[in-house]
Formats: C-alpha cells, sequence, structure tokens
C-alpha cells in the first residue's frame, strides 16, 4: 500500500509542525510556500553583514518543539541551540521607572515592594490564578480540536470558575493595585495580537508559561529555528517547494483532491493542510466552491488582530544598556490601545517593543554593530484608513525620534542599513486578511470552538493550523494547532481505509 499523501501550504512555526507530524507519521508530505525562504511570518533579512528576525523573537515552550524532534528519537539541540534570556522583558516608562521581568519570584517581588508593598501579596495569588489557568487553558485543552459545541460545553465549569469571561487587566487589577505593575502584567496578551482590556483573563498562563520554561532565543536567530525544522522534516523524507505559490486547493465533490501551484502544475494529495490566512484559504484557494465562498464571507464577519509597523535598523557601535527585549510604554495605556484596535485613524502617540538581538548573540550583526528592530501595534486596514506607502516613512521617522529622544541617543547618525514592514506588507506579501497581524482578535467569542476549527465541516481532506486556528497565535499556539489538526488527519485517514499500521505508528509518534 502506498503512503498516503499530504500538501502543506506555508511554511510558518505551525505548517512546519504539521509537517513534521505527517511525515514523522509514515504520511509522505511537500511543504508548498510562496517566498524564497521558509518561515512565514518568522522570515528573515540579511543585509550588510547584519541578520533581521522579521517576525517572532520569543521562544516560551521550547518542549513543544522539542516533541517535534522527539517523535523520530532525535533531540533539538543536535539542530539548533536556544540560549536563554535574561531579563526576559525591561519595561520601560517615559518617566523613567524600568521593570525586569523575569522568572526570578524573589527579585521580581524585590522590584514591586520597591513600587507599591501591599502589591507583593497580590502578585503571589495572581501567579497562583496564572498556573490554574495554564493547566486548563493550555496543558489541557491547547492541542485539543474543538469540533463541537458540545466539547465548549465540557469546558465550560471550570472557564466560569477561572473568570474567563474578565479581561487580562480586569483579572491583573484584582490582585494588583499600581497601574505601572498592573501595565506590566497584563502587556503579554498583545504578543500574540490581543487587547488586554478585552481578552480572556485565560492569557493569564502567558505568565506561568514563561516561568516554567523561561524565555530563549536561537543562536543565529529565529530563523535559525526555522532552518533546524526545515532541516529535520527533509531529513524524514519530507519535501520543501520554496518560491512555488499555490493558486488552487483543487476539490472533487466534496473533497480535496489536490492543489495547482501559479506555474500550473497540478498534483494529488489525500490532505491539503492550510497554514495561509484563513480568509485568504477560503476565499481565494477555495473560492471556486461554495463552501470557500460561504465560510469566507463568514470568516470576514470576524474581529481581526492590529497589524504592526516594523522598523527594522542596523547601526554602529552598541548600547550596552539595552536588554535583549524591551517594552517601552508611552504615557497613554487604556486610550492607546482602544484606538489601536478600533481606529478610526493612526494614534499620535505608541507604545513600542524593542529588540536588540546582538545582546545574545553578537554574530547577528558585523564587529562592532548592533542589529536592532522596533515595531508598534497599528490599527489594521478595516480600522482605520491609512495610506502607508506615504505613511510609512513619515512614521518611520517619528519612531526613530522617539527612541533616540529617549533610549538611543545619536540614533540617527549610527544607523547603516534600515528597512521597514508596514500593513501593507502584512497583506500583500503575506495575504493577511486588513494586514492583521495575528489574525483573528483573541476574545472569547473567538476562541476554542468559536475560532476556525482544524478541520473543514463541509470538504473531507481540508485542514487548517496556524494562528487563525484553535488555540491561537505565538510558537506554542501555532504548534499545538498542528499537534491537534495533525491529530484528525490521521483519525480521519485510518476511518476512511482503516489502516492499522498508520495507527499504531501515529498513537506511538504523532
Amino acid at each position: 500500500m502506498n503512503n498516503p499523501k499530504a500538501a502543506v501550504v506555508g511554511s510558518g512555526f505551525g505548517g512546519l509542525a504539521a509537517a513534521i507530524r505527517l511525515q514523522s507519521a509514515g504520511f509522505d508530505t511537500t511543504i508548498f510556500e510562496q517566498r524564497d525562504k521558509p518561515g512565514g511570518r518568522a522570515y528573515v533579512y540579511e543585509d550588510q553583514g547584519f541578520t533581521f528576525d522579521a517576525g517572532p523573537t520569543v521562544i516560551t515552550d521550547p518542549d513543544c518543539l522539542r516533541e517535534l524532534f522527539a517523535l523520530t528519537g532525535r533531540k533539538l539541540e543536535d539542530y539548533v541551540e536556544l540560549m536563554d534570556v535574561y531579563p526576559f522583558y525591561r519595561l520601560c516608562w517615559e518617566d523613567g521607572y524600568t521593570f525586569d521581568y523575569s522568572n526570578n519570584l524573589e527579585r521580581n517581588c524585590e522590584q514591586i515592594a520597591a513600587k507599591n508593598p501591599p502589591d507583593v501579596e497580590g502578585y503571589r495569588r495572581f501567579l497562583d490564578y496564572a498556573d490554574e489557568v495554564l493547566k486548563e487553558g493550555y496543558i489541557k485543552l491547547g492541542t485539543v480540536p474543538f469540533l463541537n459545541f458540545s466539547d465548549m460545553i465540557r469546558s465550560a465549569p471550570e472557564l466560569v470558575r477561572l473568570q474567563a469571561y474578565r479581561s487580562v487587566y480586569s483579572m491583573v487589577s484584582k490582585f494588583i493595585k499600581d497601574e505601572k505593575l498592573r501595565q506590566a502584567f497584563s502587556f503579554h496578551t498583545l504578543l500574540v495580537g490581543g487587547n488586554p482590556f478585552n481578552t480572556s483573563s485565560i492569557y493569564a498562563l502567558i505568565h506561568s508559561l514563561e516561568r516554567r520554561w523561561g524565555v530563549s532565543f536561537p543562536k543565529g536567530g529565529t530563523h535559525a529555528l526555522v532552518r533546524a525544522l526545515v532541516k529535520l522534516f527533509e531529513d524524514l523524507g519530507g519535501q520543501v517547494e520554496l518560491s512555488t505559490p499555490v493558486a488552487e486547493i483543487l476539490t472533487e465533490g466534496d473533497r480535496v483532491t489536490g492543489i495547482r501551484t501559479q506555474a500550473g502544475d497540478e498534483t494529488q494529495f489525500d490532505a491539503v493542510v492550510s497554514n495561509a490566512d484563513i480568509v485568504f484559504t477560503y476565499e481565494k484557494l477555495l473560492g471556486r466552491t461554495a463552501r470557500g465562498q460561504q465560510a469566507a464571507r463568514s470568516v470576514k464577519r470576524r474581529s481581526f488582530s492590529p497589524s504592526l509597523f516594523v522598523f527594522y535598523f542596523g547601526v554602529e557601535g552598541s548600547y550596552p544598556e539595552l536588554a535583549h527585549h524591551s517594552i517601552l510604554f508611552g504615557a497613554r495605556y487604556k486610550e492607546l490601545l482602544k484606538e489601536i484596535y478600533s481606529g478610526p485613524g493612526l494614534p499620535d502617540d505608541f507604545s513600542l517593543y524593542l529588540h536588540a538581538p546582538t545582546v545574545s548573540d553578537p554574530d547577528l550583526a558585523p564587529p562592532g554593530c548592533s542589529t536592532f528592530y522596533v515595531l508598534s501595534p497599528v490599527p489594521n486596514l478595516k480600522s482605520a484608513d491609512i495610506d502607508w506607502d506615504t505613511m510609512g516613512p513619515r512614521y518611520r521617522d517619528r519612531i526613530l525620534a522617539y527612541l533616540e529622544e529617549h533610549y538611543l541617543p545619536g540614533l540617527s547618525q549610527r544607523i547603516v542599513t534600515s528597512r521597514i514592514f508596514t500593513p501593507f506588507d502584512f497583506r500583500e506579501e503575506l495575504n493577511a486578511h486588513l494586514g492583521a497581524a495575528f489574525s483573528m482578535e483573541p476574545v472569547l467569542w473567538q476562541s476554542a470552538y468559536f475560532r476556525t476549527h482544524n478541520r473543514d465541516s463541509k470538504i473531507r481532506g481540508m485542514y487548517f493550523t496556524g494562528a487563525g486556528t484553535h488555540p491561537g497565535a505565538g510558537i506554542p499556539g501555532v504548534v499545538g494547532s498542528a499537534k491537534a489538526t495533525s491529530s484528525l488527519i490521521l483519525e480521519d485517514y485510518n476511518q476512511s481505509y482503516g489502516s492499522e499500521d498508520y495507527s499504531s505508528q501515529f498513537a506511538k509518534e504523532i
């Protein structure tokens, strides 16, 4: 009996994880990637000796990655080196106050006591809460596909007990009274596209995730981790087709039959996994089908995350006072976030994430130089009508001036190379609906069963992985979605063909 064949559209972390799991379980798997390098949002730019990771830079659950290598008896450490980052983040405010956030409980409590002593006990109780939601929301449910409403109902009692209906900021405020400390312990949802004032308190689990596994950074940058996953996949016999955009997912009746590339090549597959944008997949790749048209209309009615403006720059010299990751809070918090998520225009101020990877890995820049990127959450293309071709350079200059005034003196005179990535680029290069950087907004009514399912309910053989599916954005989220999706594919294959060989192999490996 020939091995079943699977296609994965897109080579982001979710697509790579799904492909590795399927290849490990005996599928002949091919990844189709439209860009010239793998990684999706985790792309990489190289210029004049500087290496710029384009997207995610924080690794918070390395065990979910190690599991991919362990499926076939391999070790992640044989493919890539993960370095501990300390502090996890340096949190900075315009008045000069800073907080070095890490999993060092004693050091965190010392800083909290210096700011507002009563909040020390509140912080400890908040961490107990975060541990509970990690157990219920991530460990128990993070890789379970929610295909039926009954699945949601079974989880409801625990979600109610954990007050999932409250926002992260609301729950933090229950324990913490100082406003800056409330910001310090609620900003994490922004890393997965969620407004802390709207996102379910379940996302407080990120604190427990970081405390348990720390924060890591791959030596050589995030794309070194992408390359490690690609090598693992190819070592297993998988095939990666770069610079090969998919034009259509082929169907016959109610099931998938294969894919057609933009070059016109057609290949038959038993299953297709899309790691591409959800709207793009339904509207473009499945646009010839009634299901694709109906689902695209339905998904487009959802609420989508903001976009991002990203400014990459390499400089002469270094700023030794910086941490690897810095969160730079502006003068406003709640009001600024409301404008970012709802528009109607681009706010005059901003809060920023500054990534300085050469703090941990000097080899990402030429000798005596430093690599940076700074990102600013901005409204998506529905929330604000902005011509980013015109606004992009202006916004870059505003951010550059702000950094130079507050954090990086002399910056404008030291820049060697730079580039920007705007919401238009998210739309054009990544096919992201509305330029949304994290797909659908991670609010309670768009989570679990209410998020795009990992398996399509109408087209047999059609599956999804990545930020738009359960459990959501972030590397642990999309890797978890790949596990849920892969389990469904093997379950469906076994039911259709009764292959005990694949069933037992799947149970052992996937």
